[in-house]
């Protein structure tokens, strides 16, 4: 029999999954929301209910693990802890409780973090064992890859880029934090740019008839491709801030590329342009500028959060195999703790 893996993706609106080969094919998927259960317990409960459905449609393969990817996940406890942009505060218990439904082993991550393994799984990191993700969503996420494997840092959360000092004193952060990159570098924050710019330009532009709730970094990209002079500004003045913090990544990691994803990098050359601009400008001379590409997701955005969760089960595959040919009793990776 053929084995599959099923990946979970829980955002802050939805939660994708669906059932995944080793080749990054997938054979089923489905989503539901996110938000509104009156629990944890309901909203798993609804979530296997979709899973019994989905997998009525899959015959003559055998499931070899489930992965998820969730904000604020820690690798080490199979936790949820503190997400902002959850219903579920606090620490949660995530594996222990989604066991309770289906007791197939189970890797939690950062959904960065995921989208991390995604790229060097099924991506254009395929072959690289040095590269930063950068997930650009309503926040900012990041995943970082040194010597093959994922960074998790001494507690689970190694690499939250989103929450580095991006100006000092700057912008609110939903962190607590001012000044952070997320603030600056997201769909929210291109939006809070805008408004920021309108306040300070009398020009006119489409961008001022839209409420702070309506506006959207979609609708930004549209006006900057119809040449909106605020529009191509923000994303100018996105740009700069993200490249020069790239430079400072660098320093850190010294990766072979770096990779962004999300929906605000669907503005292509209209965000990259300036990010290179500005990080071949900041980038320590020690480092040569040819030999780190900045380039778009090679997953797709569609399906890319589902492959990435997926995938931490196929690498976990890989590493407890190396572990073995090396005679190691243990993995070097610690799952289903809760």
């Amino acid at each position: 029999m053929s084995e599959l893996a099923l990946g979970i993706d829980i955002g802050g609106t939805y939660t994708k999954f669906g059932y995944v080969d080793k080749d990054g094919n997938i054979l089923a998927e489905g989503k539901l929301q996110t938000f509104g259960h009156a629990s944890l317990q309901a909203y798993l409960q609804e979530l296997n209910q979709k899973l019994d459905v989905l997998e009525q449609s899959l015959s003559g393969y055998t499931l070899k693990g489930i992965g998820i990817g969730a904000p604020n996940a820690n690798i080490y406890k199979g936790t949820i802890e503190h997400a902002p942009n959850l219903e579920w505060k606090g620490i949660v218990p995530f594996v222990e409780e989604f066991k309770k439904f289906r007791d197939y082993p189970v890797t939690i991550t950062n959904d960065a973090n995921a989208a991390a393994i995604g790229e060097m799984v099924f991506g254009a990191a395929r072959g690289m064992k040095h590269f930063i993700v950068i997930t650009l969503g309503t926040g900012l996420g990041s995943g970082i890859v040194v010597d093959g494997k994922l960074v998790y840092g001494a507690d689970g959360f190694a690499g939250e880029l989103g929450h580095v000092i991006a100006i000092e004193g700057g912008r609110m952060c939903s962190s607590g934090k001012r000044g952070c990159l997320e603030a600056y570098v997201s769909a929210t924050g291109i939006c809070r740019t805008v408004f920021e710019l309108l306040s300070d330009a009398i020009v006119d532009s489409p961008l001022r008839d839209y409420s702070y709730r309506e506006l959207t970094s979609k609708t930004i990209y549209e006006a900057a491709v119809r040449g909106d002079y605020i529009a191509s500004q923000a994303f100018e003045y996105t740009g700069n801030i993200l490249g020069r913090k790239l430079a400072d990544f660098v320093a850190a990691t010294s990766p072979e590329a770096i990779f962004i994803f999300g929906g605000l990098a669907g503005a292509g050359d209209l965000l990259l342009k300036p990010v290179r601009k500005s990080f071949e400008k900041y980038l320590f001379n020690v480092y040569n500028k040819d030999n780190i590409a900045i380039r778009l997701s090679g997953l797709g955005e569609k399906s890319a959060a589902i492959l990435g969760a997926s995938a931490l089960v196929w690498e976990k595959e890989k590493t407890d195999q190396k572990s073995k040919r090396q005679g190691s009793a243990t993995s070097p990776v610690r799952i289903d703790q809760p």
